[in-house]
Order: structure tokens, then sequence, then C-alpha cells
């Protein structure tokens, strides 16, 4: 997938996360209630793209368990995608279907995707299902990929990575989830189970819900960050922005590489960096693209 453009983005929330955060670097966040993990997920994010050869099973499984051990109290978690953006309006959902009837949506001829659920079942690793939606209706997408998928003990939730929302409308940055459409997109996810919880993702907090929360999870996916402490102000004000709801941050990209790799055991240091600026529950995902730089597949 191409790097996003973000520049802009960037620099105005993180100079002035940088700027209100000043003080803060030097006294102690309020923390999670006393008995409570504070960091809620820890684990990886999956994609047919971001590396190759694709893991084993058993190879994903040593990832996402070694990730969540370095927080303590975490639930082992992975962000997985089965269903990519394909020629700028279609989604491409990884298992097979017919798509007859059914605009800008593709299906595969096998299920990418059985298998390595049923491992994470056995191993009590918990999975949101996440999309590149396209021009695809969401409801649609959203009842075959937990129609397909939602019987595994393993699911706890659906995700919809913004940016690639009706895309082609607004190359590289999609169009904004306002709060009627995140009410409604919650709403059918929790139709299939109502515990199930619904993410949504971009690197712009605008881009997402500007006052509607509900149970939502909302995720951050920055990248080209000149350091740790310009990546940790702008999850710092992320935070702040969504809180009281519980927020993921995916990090480990390779643009930021060149620092990150200089770091002591890279996904701990980071994340917990990072946790440690968050007062609500969170989630650290490392992503796919460079995790065999940094976490164990054998």
């Amino acid at each position: 997938m191409r790097i996003r453009h973000r520049y802009l983005a960037v620099w105005t929330l993180a100079a002035a996360a940088v700027v209100l955060a000043g003080a803060s670097c030097v006294h102690p966040v309020s923390g999670p209630p006393p008995g409570r993990p504070h960091v809620v997920f820890a684990g990886v994010r999956s994609s047919i793209y971001g590396i190759k050869p694709f893991p084993e099973p058993a190879e994903w499984e040593k990832a996402i368990l070694t990730m969540s051990g370095y927080y303590k109290g975490s639930t082992p978690a992975a962000v997985w995608i089965v269903g990519k953006i394909v020629n700028h309006m279609d989604c491409r959902l990884e298992f097979p279907g017919d798509a007859t009837g059914l605009a800008n949506i593709q299906f595969s001829d096998a299920d990418r995707h059985k298998a390595y659920l049923d491992r994470f079942d056995r191993a009590g690793i918990k999975v949101f299902l996440q999309v590149e939606p396209a021009n695809a209706d969401m409801k649609t997408l959203i009842d075959l990929v937990l129609g397909r998928y939602g019987k595994h003990p393993c699911v706890i939730g659906f995700g919809v990575d913004v940016e690639w929302h009706r895309e082609a409308d607004r190359p590289e940055w999609g169009i904004p989830v306002d709060d009627e459409m995140g009410r409604q997109w919650e709403a059918w996810v929790k139709a299939h189970n109502p515990a199930y919880r619904l993410f949504i993702k971009h690197w712009d907090q605008r881009w997402l819900c500007p006052t509607y929360r509900g149970e939502i999870i909302f995720v951050d996916d920055s990248q080209i960050l000149p350091n740790m402490e310009a990546m940790v102000a702008e999850f710092d004000a992320w935070g702040e922005f969504f809180k009281p709801n519980t927020v993921l941050f995916q990090i480990g990209y390779p643009s930021d590489k060149p620092w990150w790799s200089q770091l002591p055991q890279p996904p701990k240091t980071l994340g917990q960096a990072i946790a440690a600026k968050i007062e609500q529950d969170c989630g650290i995902i490392w992503v796919d693209f460079t995790l065999r730089d940094v976490l164990p597949l054998k």
C-alpha cells in the first residue's frame, strides 16, 4: 500500500500536543483504577500485503503472545484484515462468496483466514476483523464478514480503516465518519453480538465521530514522525480527544524505523512510553510490515 501523505495533519496535531504536554513530561499522569490492566490489548496487525512470506498460524501466535507478554494483564490480540481495497472502488473479501447483485464487493477463491482463526480460538487470542471498505455498502460488509467468521470464539469485533472509506472520492484520506454513521455502524456490528466492539481507524481525529462515542474503539495509525517524543505527544492528544473510550495505537511502520530501531526492544519500549501518557484503556498493536524485525515467529 502506498505511504500516506500526512505531514500537515501530523504536525498540526503534534505541535499543539507538544506545547500542551510540555509540563506533563515531568509530572506523572493519573493511571487506571487499581487492579485493572491499563493496556487491555497488545498484539499485531495482519494483512496479505504487509508481510511476505505470510507467517504460518503458529508463527502469528508466537508473535502475538510475545507482544502481549510485554504488557502485564493485557489480552493478546490481532487487528486482522480480511477485506482489501482494489481498484479504488471495490473491497475484496478474502473468502469465497457470491458477488451477484453486490456492488463494489469481490470475493476470493479460497478462505485465507479460517486456519488462523481456528488457531487463535485455541490459543485464547482475540481478533478484530477489519476491512478496507472502498465504496462497498458497510452493512453488507459487516454481515458478510461476521456471518462468515462470527462463530469463532476469538472474534470480538469489527474494524474499518476510514482511510479507505470511499477513498476514490478523497484519495489517500477517505471520507470522514460522522456521528450518525458511527452510531449506525456500531448498531449493525452489535446486531451480530451485543458484546462485539466496533473500531474505526485513521490518523486524523477529525475524520472519526466528532461527538458520538458509544463503545467505539478509536485507532490511530499515524506514521512519518521524527522521533518517539513526537509520536507519544500525538498519541497523547488522540487519547485526550476520544476519552473515555478505549484507544488503540498501531506502531512499527517502516517510515519510522530509522529512530525506533535504535530503541531497546522497540515493541516494549515504544508501546510503554505511549501507554504511560494514556489515561483510559488502550491497546498497542505492532504492524506486520516490520514484524520479523522485532518479534519472534519461531
